[in-house]
């Protein structure tokens, strides 16, 4: 059996290591976000995370296993935050509250990009089961509130309950954060609650946003 001692330096090694993945999963997050998976090398997240390469392939085998245990470790976070919302809430408060987040993150630059359909690392995350799970729960976690705000009439029970998931889906890497941001009429939360309405009251009704013109 492990000294007390044993386990303890165990546990700082194990602490280190989280330490470590940690940064370099911060630097790959960034990195999708500007470029994509398909343009990402391993040789500059070495070089901003400021290890070797070689120390890089210690902890995660490949540009896909990088890649994978970031997309995880969002929908972990993801899951974090839809467990956390108040009981009180109703379910399209709740969804909401998600895509705020995902839209701070988005504008943040830390978002990793969901992959596309074409995207080479498509099929290393169907084959990745932490990436699965995570994804099947959180899938579950929404749409249980999709079901829900549908019959209560907050969302059309017309629209099938797969359109509203992937459209939530999606706002975590809507490109029209990048061009409001870059525009810079709109602060950050200006563009928050922007997306908001336009992903849940639509184009018809008057934002609650201010008109900058």
């Amino acid at each position: 059996m492990p000294t007390p001692a044993a386990r303890k330096k165990a546990s700082f090694k194990a602490q280190q290591l989280k330490f470590r993945e940690d940064a370099i999963l911060d630097v790959v997050n960034r990195l999708l976000a500007q470029k994509g998976f398909d343009l990402m090398t391993m040789d500059e997240v070495a070089a901003e995370v400021g290890i070797a390469k070689a120390s890089l392939y210690k902890h995660f085998a490949s540009k896909e296993a990088l890649a994978a245990a970031s997309m995880t470790r969002f929908l972990d976070d993801s899951l974090e935050v839809a467990n956390s919302l108040s009981e009180h809430l109703s379910a399209i408060e709740k969804l909401k509250a998600v895509v705020r987040w995902a839209v701070r993150i988005h504008l943040s630059g830390t978002m990793p990009s969901l992959p596309s359909t074409r995207s080479s690392i498509q099929q290393t995350l169907i084959e990745h089961q932490p990436y699965v799970e995570r994804l099947t729960r959180l899938t579950e976690v929404l749409g249980e509130w999709i079901e829900q705000a549908q019959a209560k009439g907050d969302l059309s029970a017309s629209l099938p309950a797969e359109v509203i998931l992937y459209t939530i889906y999606s706002r975590s890497c809507d490109p029209v954060a990048d061009f409001l941001k870059a525009g810079g009429a709109f602060s950050d939360d200006d563009i928050v609650e922007l997306l908001i309405h336009t992903c849940f009251e639509g184009m018809t009704k008057p934002p609650r946003v201010p008109n900058r013109e």
